[in-house]
């Protein structure tokens, strides 16, 4: 599988009750596809997926999957605390015709590195479908190093990596060893830019949630070389992305979506909602990005 364009790690609507909203889901899958989205992330940390019962996981993954078809690339974030509840989650993603996995290494553990090869190699061995690395070690507590990355590239069922550390030079070792069948995948929202130079072409970004359309048209001035253009959009950008990513980064997503006109409702606990001050000073820098 070549991973190739904009692929976003969708945002889960609540009503005022707390429930799952899907009315209000579909809506904004629809928006999204219309932007040209190449993809979109089921269950992802920014849908709150750590968040959910096990009955609004099914749920969730069910009805992107329906909703959403043959229109997109299908992802399904199946993160968890120990390997075989990856492999369940996978399981069932496959079942409901998802063509790919978020993965990252079990989250609170802290496993060595060779655990983290055996994590994937389980999962890819017991599930069969492609499978991306997620890189994220502020969140998942360890870091999946580069000879790691290397070794696991080996693996045909594992595709790519989504490189979330916020280490360029890091990311750089990646491209530039040029994996056989492997991608890597933008995973720093304020690092876009630089990753499309590098000639990276595939970008799972929780911002693209609210900037769908300025997401994929970055990536096609990239696929043209017009990076004089790319370089304006991501100035106009980097200013509400560096305030998303330096706190509440899901809260500011739902905003952004509110503030564009997606019924997407409030984060749910144990986040909650951020200051008034906080509230204005994002959203201001939110509609200098959309002028």
């Amino acid at each position: 599988m070549k991973l190739d364009g904009i692929f976003v790690p969708v945002v889960t609507p609540f009503t005022e009750e707390n429930k799952v909203n899907f009315d209000a889901l579909g809506k904004l899958l629809d928006w999204q596809l219309e932007a040209g989205v190449a993809g979109i992330v089921a269950c992802g940390t920014t849908g709150e997926y750590y968040a959910f019962s096990d009955e609004e996981r099914t749920q969730v993954l069910t009805f992107i999957a329906e909703h959403v078809g043959d229109r997109a690339l299908l992802i399904a974030g199946v993160n968890d605390t120990h390997t075989q509840g990856s492999v369940r989650k996978a399981e069932q993603a496959k079942a409901l015709g998802y063509q790919a996995l978020m993965l990252a290494p079990p989250i609170y553990c802290l496993p060595q590195q060779r655990e983290i090869v055996t994590h994937y190699q389980t999962v890819s061995l017991e599930v069969g479908l492609p499978i991306i690395m997620y890189n994220f070690p502020a969140r998942s507590g360890v870091e999946i190093e580069v000879d790691t990355v290397i070794e696991l590239s080996r693996d045909p069922n594992i595709v790519g990596i989504k490189e979330s550390s916020g280490d360029f030079t890091r990311a750089l070792s990646l491209i530039n060893a040029n994996l056989d069948n492997f991608s890597v995948v933008c995973g720093s929202d304020d690092q876009g830019a630089d990753y499309l130079f590098w000639g990276v072409r595939s970008w799972i970004g929780g911002a693209a949630n609210y900037l769908p359309e300025a997401h994929v048209q970055m990536l096609e001035c990239a696929r043209i070389g017009d990076y004089n253009a790319l370089r304006a959009i991501m100035t106009k950008l980097l200013p509400v992305i560096q305030n998303q990513e330096s706190a509440d980064y899901n809260q500011k997503a739902k905003l952004a979506l509110i503030h564009r006109g997606q019924d997407v409702g409030a984060i749910r606990a144990p986040l909650l909602p951020i200051s008034d001050e906080d509230q204005k000073a994002f959203l201001q820098l939110l509609d200098a990005a959309l002028q």
